[in-house]
């Protein structure tokens, strides 16, 4: 593999428009690097693409400052998608017609159960149990231009957990007026997440 010394130009400009997303320029600076290390380097680790970066003498830098700027820093992840809708809305209009498509996914973490969205269930396709998260990503397509829209990790069905607390934690009367009125809420949300689960 090629040590990465910079963002290559095409990668910086793709980017350039997403600058305002990012509250510092240094956290800007990693993730361009950590997206170019997802495009051409072959371990697509944060530890492989951090590896292969050539770094300017003199310039602070870690793999921990890395991570923090690509998965924990103040940057406005909840706009970035909305952003980038904008950003690629003219580039989709006056070409013909559009095609929107969805697609699950199932992202593996074979020891990864404390990951947000990750549930131990059967995959249908690798034909056992296995930890994985559901992500479903959104995409729109015309004849010259493929754009993502959307990527969503789906919470997993915890109906069977759900409902074996519930059962668990009745009670044959309630004194006190505060525990039945948690005791119904809890049900509230019970209910509230099967009819979210069914649509």
């Amino acid at each position: 593999m090629v040590p990465l010394v910079g963002v290559p130009e095409i990668i910086r400009r793709g980017l350039a428009p997403y600058r305002e997303v990012f509250c510092r320029a240094e956290g800007f600076d990693h993730v361009s690097r950590y997206v170019t290390g997802l495009l051409l380097s072959p371990n697509k680790t944060l530890q492989g693409i951090y590896d292969v970066q050539v770094w300017e003498p003199g310039v602070p830098h870690s793999r921990r400052a890395m991570h923090e700027a690509v998965f924990e820093a103040g940057w406005a992840a909840d706009a970035l998608m909305p952003h980038h809708r904008a950003v690629i809305a003219g580039a989709h209009r006056g070409h013909g017609r559009e095609v929107i498509s969805l697609d699950w996914t199932y992202a593996h973490h074979e020891r990864g159960l404390k990951i947000w969205g990750v549930k131990k269930a059967w995959d249908h396709v690798a034909q056992r149990l296995a930890p994985y998260q559901t992500v479903v990503t959104a995409v729109v397509a015309n004849r010259g231009r493929l754009d993502g829209i959307e990527v969503v990790v789906q919470q997993p069905d915890r109906h069977e957990e759900e409902m074996a607390y519930l059962h668990e934690t009745v009670q044959a009367s309630y004194a006190q007026m505060e525990a039945a009125r948690g005791r119904l809420l809890e049900l509230l949300e019970a209910i509230r997440k099967q009819d979210l689960a069914k649509k």
